[in-house]
């Protein structure tokens, strides 16, 4: 059975724009595509099935609606969809069990522009198994290159590149596969970005290069993240690559290098039992403050 790209739809804004961004990426990768609706059950069915019945309805109409985005988005697709009963989070993991990827509007609680991500994308980003994708509503325009009608390699339009953040100290091949794989579906350029700390006064910090100058550093910096990728280069030789070392905040440097982006890729370490399923500090700024879509890629 061919995995799918699955996207949760609740009739938002947020989530028609995660429906057209699935359906493209759906055509990229060759995969079926999924919608899901999931609301809120009520346990004691007898006493609550009139609210059950009642949710439906609503359920139907946001998912006719990304039906018909999907449709205007890209016609040829075949798509089809479902209502998921059950708290909203877990249904929506279990929807992602099978899923090549997730899509979910990014929205915040808040009105406030600088939080983008509501707790339904957290909690489904922190727990999910399969790379998960937050789509802006007014993000949706920077969508990479249509694959070709003959299934040959898009054609570069000048669109925004692939955004890579790399840890060179913990590189992941699930979240560098998923990048190449990501920019050689869009034909678009790769940027491998990774952010580096200059030693303070007191000493150098663990895995810092103990060089004077901070152009060495980042010299050195930018030896080993080149490094890091070059077995990938080899893979896609076709993907245009370009490496950034930078010293500076790893959230700062990758919401200035996504601006105008068609996507960030970044990793999730997916803890063995946690606590409070949460993602790591870098992850978290990057995809509250990031406007391009972000993809979170889970590994191990």
């Amino acid at each position: 059975m061919v995995s799918p790209v699955v996207v949760g739809v609740d009739g938002s804004a947020e989530s028609l724009a995660a429906a057209a961004w699935a359906a493209r990426e759906a055509e990229r990768r060759d995969r079926p595509l999924r919608l899901v609706h999931a609301w809120a059950w009520h346990p004691r069915r007898a006493e609550h099935e009139t609210a059950n019945a009642a949710q439906r309805q609503p359920a139907r109409r946001a998912l006719r609606r990304a039906e018909d985005r999907v449709r205007a988005e890209c016609p040829r697709l075949r798509a089809v969809d479902a209502q998921l009963e059950g708290p909203v989070v877990p249904a929506l993991l279990e929807a992602a069990g099978d899923a090549d990827v997730m899509v979910l509007g990014s929205r915040g609680p808040s009105g406030f522009t600088g939080l983008l991500a509501g707790s339904v994308a957290l909690g489904v980003v922190a727990r999910a198994t399969c790379p998960v994708v937050l789509v802006r509503a007014d993000g949706e325009a920077a969508d990479g290159h249509p694959p070709a009608g003959d299934g040959s390699a898009p054609v570069r339009t000048g669109h925004g590149d692939v955004v890579l953040a790399v840890d060179v100290h913990d590189a992941c091949d699930e979240v560098i596969g998923f990048a190449f794989e990501a920019a050689r579906l869009r034909g678009a350029r790769l940027r491998a970005v990774y952010a580096w700390r200059t030693a303070g006064p007191v000493g150098l910090g663990s895995g810092d290069i103990g060089l004077v100058r901070d152009s060495r550093q980042g010299e050195e910096w930018l030896g080993f993240l080149q490094a890091v990728l070059q077995a990938w280069r080899d893979k896609y030789p076709d993907v245009e690559v370009r490496t950034t070392a930078v010293a500076d905040k790893p959230t700062t440097a990758l919401v200035r290098a996504s601006t105008g982006a068609d996507l960030l890729v970044v990793g999730h370490r997916l803890a063995e039992r946690p606590v409070v399923p949460r993602t790591g500090p870098v992850t978290h700024a990057a995809i509250h403050h990031v406007g391009c879509p972000v993809a979170v890629v889970p590994h191990a």
